[in-house]
């Protein structure tokens, strides 16, 4: 594995901790639901980059589109629709509302990620 991959690894399980400890500990109405959302996809994207040969791009838009896909999961209830409804582990993975505004903080997070990858290589590539 090439040492930046292992920055991906090292960036999904502080990012996972993150996730853990706002739905442990943060009960609010802006924090839990929406920066939550927006670092699960930087998630997504870390797990991707981590596991996978995915360029940078390709695994932004894996992780925004694969967060659409759940939401709209919570739109027509798919945890209930395949018997999953009193899973609390689904629940939670999968989620239970449907909320509009989640695509905005969906699309932040790819957004931050997509600034952070630019920022992390202008820093380390060598200029000419």
């Amino acid at each position: 594995m090439t040492p930046r991959r292992w920055v991906y690894v090292a960036a999904t399980l502080l990012l996972f901790a993150v996730e853990v400890l706002i739905a442990v500990f943060v009960h609010d109405a802006v924090i839990r639901p929406y920066a939550g959302d927006g670092i699960v996809v930087m998630l997504v994207y870390t797990v991707l980059r981590s596991a996978t040969r995915l360029g940078a791009s390709a695994a932004v838009v894996g992780a925004f589109l694969l967060a659409c896909v759940v939401e709209f999961g919570q739109y027509i209830h798919l945890v209930d629709r395949i018997g999953l409804g009193r899973n609390g582990f689904a629940r939670t993975v999968l989620g239970t509302q449907f909320e509009p505004m989640d695509f905005l903080a969906y699309a932040i997070g790819a957004l931050v990620v997509l600034v952070g990858e630019w920022a992390w290589h202008r820093r380390t590539t060598p200029r000419r």
